[in-house]
Parts: C-alpha cells; structure tokens; sequence
C-alpha cells in the first residue's frame, strides 16, 4: 500500500514538490544554535537541499531517497542562490 501524505501535502501547498529514487552523493550536518542543519547534494541536481532537526542524524551519502520541497532563494555575501527547502524526507 502507497503512503498517501506526500499527496495529501501537494494539494494542500501547490509549490511543493516531491520526487521519489532520488540518490545523494553529500551528506552534510552542522550546528545552527540549537538545530543540526543537514545539507543534501542530489545526484543530477546543481542545488542544495537543506532540512533542520533538533539531533543529529545517521548520514545519507549513496542512499536514495524521497523528498517532499519547495524551491527559495538566499542571499550570502550579496549573491542570491536558489536552495531547495526540505519538509518531508524518507528512505526510499
């Protein structure tokens, strides 16, 4: 049987975003004050994913997985860079 939330979140948000089998090749976290920020490298795509969590996680390099986003801009040192920010992450 299909889990049914990341359609239950599409209709409900329209810039959503999900993709299914996705591979990542980085796996990176670091301290952000109180939250551990993970940064995701998918293989395919030149633009970060990033998610928060209160701890830190096992590492995803090499596995696949399925993501539920929306595409954001940030600004660092005056250059604006489109980041992909991550509400929902499974192991595939």
């Amino acid at each position: 049987m299909k889990n049914k939330e990341p359609e239950k979140l599409l209709k409900k948000h329209p810039q959503l975003v999900h993709s299914d089998m996705l591979k990542v090749v980085s796996h990176v976290q670091r301290t952000q004050g109180e939250w551990i920020l993970n940064t995701l490298m998918i293989d395919g795509y030149d633009v970060p994913f990033r998610y928060r969590r209160k701890q830190g996680y096992k590492s995803l390099n090499g596995q696949r997985v399925n993501l539920t986003y929306y595409p954001d801009t940030e600004s660092i040192a005056g250059i604006v860079m489109e980041v992909m920010n991550v509400v929902r992450i499974k192991i595939a």
